[in-house]
């Protein structure tokens, strides 16, 4: 049995280092049979204060498999830009995605949501994000669509949107910052993995990209098991509001709120109410 065991454990570790090997090989491409809701690349075109984004995405959802597609262009006053939130949804915890939504002066909102583009006939595997078998995209696209597929249509569990302490000129950094590596994203393809360069740590990079150096985040296991990333927020003081954690994990609960609003044409100022 010790042999059979020592034989079994020898097979797998050659047939795991052999397909090491040949992921490393494996060369990033946007040219592949991609599923609908990861089929269109973001890209934006800046001038002075004025970004135009192509390709905002507004899926309408009848299900998390069953929409219809939809994108816009649409130019952003970057002058205008006043908030900025942080979004965790947890599905199998300790695990989590996280992304951001950028806030305008008209209470517009947009989100940037960095994931694994998916091929066709594939589903997201943690194993598989580890050896190369994704690209990374940034999503772009309506509250409706990113957030609203998570807490109508998902039953991975709650979704929680928290407010960030930044300025104005922060804000804006953030966000040029995210939409530059959007633009590389859209000429270069890179890999997404699951482990280096996943959903949060990739944020996190964004945001010590535009903080001062004694602001910047070290690393910490909170945001390599992203469902606690925010409590790391909470820890760096990032988060614009005072209370203990626990009751502001409560307070910006938004799955409830989401549920009530609905299709309404204000989704973003109704969950923020």
């Amino acid at each position: 049995m010790k042999k059979l065991f020592k034989g079994t454990l020898f097979i797998v570790v050659i047939l795991f280092t052999a397909w090491c090997v040949f992921a490393f090989f494996i060369k990033p491409s946007n040219d592949r049979d991609w599923v609908a809701d990861n089929a269109i690349l973001p890209h934006s075109v800046t001038n002075g204060d004025m970004m135009t984004i192509y390709n905002v995405r507004n899926n309408t959802y009848r299900s998390p498999i069953d929409f219809v597609p939809g994108y816009y262009d649409k130019t952003y006053n970057l002058a205008e830009l006043n908030s900025v939130d942080f979004i965790v949804a947890p599905f199998n915890p300790p695990t989590a995605h996280t992304f951001v939504s950028f806030g305008f002066e008209d209470g517009s909102h947009v989100a940037i949501s960095i994931e694994a583009r998916r091929e066709v006939g594939e589903s997201y595997s943690v194993l598989k994000g580890m050896l190369r078998q994704f690209e990374m995209m940034y999503v772009v696209a309506d509250e409706a669509d990113v957030l609203k597929l998570r807490t109508n249509h998902r039953a991975d569990g709650n979704v929680y949107l928290y407010p960030i302490k930044i300025s104005q000129v922060k804000a804006r950094a953030l966000f040029v910052d995210m939409m530059n590596k959007a633009n590389k994203l859209y000429q270069n393809p890179k890999f997404y993995n699951s482990i280096t360069n996943n959903c949060t740590n990739a944020l996190v990079q964004h945001v010590n990209n535009i903080a001062e150096k004694e602001a910047q985040i070290g690393f910490s296991w909170k945001y390599v098991l992203p469902a606690y990333s925010d409590k790391l927020a909470y820890d760096q003081g990032l988060i614009n509001d005072t209370g203990e954690f626990k009751d502001l994990k409560l307070k910006y609960l938004i799955t409830p709120k989401a549920k009530t609003c609905g299709d309404a044409s204000d989704f973003s100022a109704c969950i923020r109410q």
